[in-house]
């Protein structure tokens, strides 16, 4: 089923084959493209949202390309949700081999305007949710294990490296995200259960664009060392690289994906100029030998 995707997919058809997957977060946006992709080659797919309506598209549009598939509603910060979301999985599917945590909230705000209730809303689907989900799933992926490839994989973001402006909120719950990825990494290995995540940057045609860089397209797209845009595909495809068994000793890491955009500073000066500044002082080295 790679096939069914709009471009062709560098990994076999079959590189997830047999593997269960629950997706919080999964009806839309880089969630929704995840549970997609992972489908695509070959996993079953559980997706977790909090509104009817875009779960009934989403499970109509995977049977159509021919993914196994389930929808359910629920919140990822309410613990009895979680519970009851990974139980209907691993009834439905027989198991759960790998969680992936999309689920998250933003908004662009000041720190001096944002307020307890909004830091702490963000905070509890980022950051809870992460925790959340990951313990509602741990008893299935121990059972898993190494022999299923089991993993926890959790979507961050590049916000709090270094610092960004107007997100305090989401900086703060994402550097929470790395950390639970590092801690699941070291004390869950034993289990044979690895934890990865991937540090989204610009990804076009996402709400988090949408809202946090409104008008600002062009501008933002001159931070992107690689000149060009990423795609909701681009992450979907880490995913499928990160669940499978080319990544079985990759744990406790996160991957960024975001053509170098996080490490984007303005040039201090013109390349020309230091170019000719550099052969000239070459030629002064070269003589004096």
């Amino acid at each position: 089923m790679a096939g069914a995707a709009t471009e062709a997919s560098v990994f076999r058809a079959d590189a997830l084959a047999g593997r269960r997957a629950l997706v919080t977060g999964g009806t839309s946006g880089i969630g929704r493209e995840i549970a997609a992709e992972l489908g695509r080659h070959g996993a079953k797919v559980a997706v977790m949202g909090r509104r009817p309506g875009p779960i009934k598209e989403t499970c109509e549009a995977f049977s159509a390309e021919g993914i196994a598939n389930l929808g359910l509603q629920g919140d990822v910060r309410k613990p009895e949700d979680a519970e009851r979301v990974v139980a209907a999985t691993v009834e439905a599917f027989g198991g759960l081999d790998l969680l992936v945590n999309c689920a998250a909230g933003n908004f662009l705000a000041t720190p001096e305007g944002l307020t307890p209730n909004g830091f702490r809303t963000v905070m509890e689907i980022d950051a809870v949710g992460t925790f959340t989900a990951s313990r509602a799933a741990f008893p299935h992926l121990k059972k898993a294990g190494r022999a299923s490839h089991a993993c926890v994989l959790n979507i961050s973001a590049t916000l709090h490296y270094g610092a960004t402006w107007y997100q305090v909120h989401a900086s703060a719950a994402k550097a929470a995200v790395d950390s639970i990825t590092r801690t699941l990494g070291l004390e869950w290995g034993q289990y044979g259960i690895r934890a990865a995540g991937i540090a989204p940057g610009p990804i076009q045609g996402t709400a988090g664009m949408a809202k946090l860089a409104p008008g600002m397209e062009e501008m933002a797209l001159q931070t992107i060392p690689l000149g060009t845009w990423g795609q909701k595909r681009d992450i979907a495809m880490a995913s499928v690289f990160l669940a499978s068994n080319a990544a079985r000793f990759i744990s406790g890491e996160t991957l960024v994906v975001d053509g170098a955009n996080w490490m984007w500073k303005i040039p201090p000066l013109p390349r020309e100029k230091v170019s000719r500044a550099s052969r000239g002082v070459e030629k002064h080295s070269r003589s004096k030998m």
